[in-house]
């Protein structure tokens, strides 16, 4: 019946216009701008009903409010769920580790991630499993993360950085096997903190020191912003939308920092030079994300944006009158500030409206 939709995205957004439509249909009914006649009206409303149970068989999506209250209360349980899980298999290997002999703590090491995988592979086939899919696809990563980890210790293995690209690469898989976002979180972390240390330690540093210097984080940031750019992310819900937020995070906090700590930077140039620079690239990218986003409709970046637009100026008027302006002043010419930036924000909004009408 819809065979354009092809992800959870599209059918989700499908179920929203009808709601809309009823709605709409209803309010310009009751203000007497068209009738339809009761035939109408029920083919109409046999085809949406028809449609929304497909689209529920098929996609696994909320057709109504209830279901979207129950689906939220299902995301909380699942992450709970995998938390206590995860949590269960760690104090499970530390309570009766002392108890097992060598060969046995390597093969359970070994087998636990490939039986919990095996697991997750199979729930993963049907969406209806989703949820516990994810479950284990948490549990799996964390068996995984913690394993490995063992494995060093037993066997002496100095600490690598390499080991955090083998936990992204692994991440990557379960994420998009069961369209885990929280997994793809966790694989980005590992993954930029993998990139970030082997920077630190061509610049001489110790791996593990990496985060001392931030501009270490901007090579991944660049990165991951561009991950859903090359590749289409239009079957796995919210991962492009996540790749956007991480990669402005991982830019714009070590911008952040720098603006108000220029000592830990790379560059051999006077202090107070480095925290200009860097304010007012702060402000320049994050000028520029709202911009962006507003362009190509990425709310999230939109929001991002104007969240640290506003993070640097207070910042900046921090530097500038705190010290030697009166509390009251400052507070009350930080609210005027915050006025200023709702009026420009609404003329803006309405200059937007004006266009499309136009």
């Amino acid at each position: 019946m819809e065979e354009l939709l092809s992800s959870r995205d599209e059918a989700q957004l499908r179920v929203e216009q009808i709601h809309a439509f009823k709605s709409e249909q209803l309010a310009l009914q009751n203000a007497g701008v068209f009738k339809t006649n009761n035939e109408d009206s029920q083919t109409i409303d046999n085809y949406h009903q028809k449609l929304l149970s497909q689209l529920a068989n098929t996609f696994d999506i909320d057709i109504s409010t209830h279901s979207k209250q129950l689906t939220l209360g299902m995301k909380f349980a699942s992450f709970f769920g995998a938390l206590a899980m995860a949590l269960s298999i760690f104090f499970l290997f530390y309570q009766f580790w002392g108890l097992m002999d060598t060969p046995l703590q390597v093969t359970s090491l070994i087998s636990a991630p490939i039986i919990l995988f095996i697991l997750t592979m199979y729930l993963a086939r049907d969406d209806k499993n989703s949820y516990f899919s994810k479950i284990s696809a948490l549990v799996t990563f964390a068996s995984f993360v913690l394993n490995l980890s063992m494995l060093g210790q037993i066997f002496n293995i100095s600490a690598s950085p390499n080991a955090f690209i083998v936990w992204a690469a692994f991440g990557f898989v379960l994420a998009y096997a069961c369209n885990a976002r929280l997994l793809v979180f966790f694989a980005i972390v590992c993954l930029s903190s993998f990139i970030a240390m082997k920077t630190g330690t061509y610049s001489g540093m110790y791996w593990i020191s990496f985060g001392e210097r931030p501009e270490n984080f901007f090579i991944p940031g660049l990165i991951v912003f561009f991950i859903p750019q090359l590749f289409s992310h239009k079957q796995f819900s919210g991962f492009s939308n996540l790749y956007r937020v991480m990669a402005m995070l991982l830019t714009f906090i070590p911008i952040l920092i720098l603006a108000n700590w220029g000592v830990i930077s790379y560059l051999s140039l006077d202090r107070d030079l480095i925290e200009g620079g860097y304010q007012t690239l702060g402000f320049g990218l994050s000028a520029a994300a709202i911009w962006l986003g507003i362009k190509h409709k990425f709310n999230e970046v939109v929001n991002t944006g104007n969240v640290f637009f506003v993070l640097f100026l207070y910042t900046k008027l921090f530097d500038w009158w705190w010290e030697w302006m009166p509390k009251y002043i400052f507070f009350f010419l930080i609210g005027l500030v915050a006025i200023l930036a709702l009026v420009v924000f609404k003329r803006l909004r309405l200059s937007q409206l004006n266009n499309k009408e136009s």
